[in-house]
C-alpha cells in the first residue's frame, strides 16, 4: 500500500459516520491516526478490544477493519461490576456502529477471547487497570495469558498507556505504569517486543500526578508498545 493510499484511509477512518464531535474533539490529544498507523489495523482484521469505554477508539476501528472485519469489544466483567456504564457504553456503540462489524463481548480478565483467532488486540489506557486495587492478585499475568491464547500466530498486541513512574503502587495512586514494567510483564506471556513509540508524548507532563488531576488531564505523556505472538 503507498502512502496516498494509506493517507486516504486514515482520512475516511477518522471522518468515517459515528464519530462524534466530543471524539474529535480529543483527537489532537489522542492523534489517532498515528495510532492506528502503529497499530497496523488491516481491512478484514478481527480485532479484540479490551475496556473500551465510552467507545473513542471502537469507532475508529470499525472503520479501520471495514465490513469485512470484526471488532470484539470487551469490557471485563470485574469493571462492569464496579461500573455497569461500561457493558451498556458498549452495547450501545456497537449498535450505532455504521458498518454493523462491533461485537460485544464480556467475561472475566482470564477469560478474554473471541470466537475467533484475532489478528489484533487492542487496548487504550486500561492496562494500568491491571494493577488497582479492584483487580485480582495476578490479574495482568492471567490476562496476558489470555491475550496470547486469543491470537493467532503472529498476531499483534498493542498497548497504549500513561507513563507512570517506577512505584509498585502508580497504577492504582496515579492511574499509571511505567512502560518497562508492562514489557516485562508481556514478554513473560511468551510474546516479542516488535516496535515502541511515544506519539502520544507530552513533554509537560507530570508524572507524579493523577491522571485525573485537572492540571494534566487529556495532556498525559503516553507511550505505545507493539508486541507480536511468535
Amino acid at each position: 500500500m503507498t502512502l496516498l493510499m494509506i493517507l486516504s484511509a486514515l482520512a475516511g477512518i477518522l471522518t468515517a459516520p459515528g464519530r462524534t464531535i466530543e471524539d474529535q474533539s480529543k483527537d489532537a490529544a489522542r492523534r489517532p491516526a498515528e495510532v492506528l498507523v502503529f497499530a497496523g489495523v488491516q481491512p478484514g482484521w478481527r480485532v479484540g478490544e479490551y475496556t473500551p469505554g465510552g467507545g473513542y477508539f471502537t469507532r475508529l476501528l470499525s472503520p479501520a477493519v471495514g465490513e469485512e472485519g470484526r471488532v470484539y469489544a470487551w469490557p471485563p466483567s470485574e469493571i462492569v461490576r464496579l461500573l455497569p456504564r461500561h457493558l451498556s457504553d458498549a452495547e450501545a456503540n456497537a449498535k450505532a456502529a455504521p458498518l454493523g462489524n462491533v461485537i460485544v463481548l464480556s467475561g472475566p480478565n482470564e477469560q478474554f477471547a473471541g470466537p475467533e483467532l484475532l489478528d489484533l488486540v487492542f487496548t487504550a489506557q486500561n492496562y494500568h487497570d491491571l494493577h488497582t486495587r479492584f483487580a485480582p492478585p495476578g490479574a495482568s499475568a492471567a490476562f496476558n495469558a489470555a491475550v496470547f491464547r486469543a491470537l493467532k500466530s503472529g498476531g499483534l498486541y498493542v498497548i497504549v498507556d500513561h507513563r507512570g513512574p517506577a512505584d509498585a503502587d502508580a497504577p492504582d495512586r496515579l492511574h499509571r505504569i511505567d512502560p518497562s514494567r508492562v514489557r516485562a510483564e508481556v514478554e513473560a506471556a511468551g510474546f516479542r517486543l516488535e516496535a515502541q513509540g511515544a506519539l502520544t508524548a507530552k513533554p509537560r507532563d507530570q508524572p507524579e500526578r493523577s491522571v485525573f488531576d485537572p492540571a494534566v488531564r487529556g495532556r498525559t505523556d503516553q507511550f505505545m508498545l507493539r508486541f507480536r505472538k511468535p
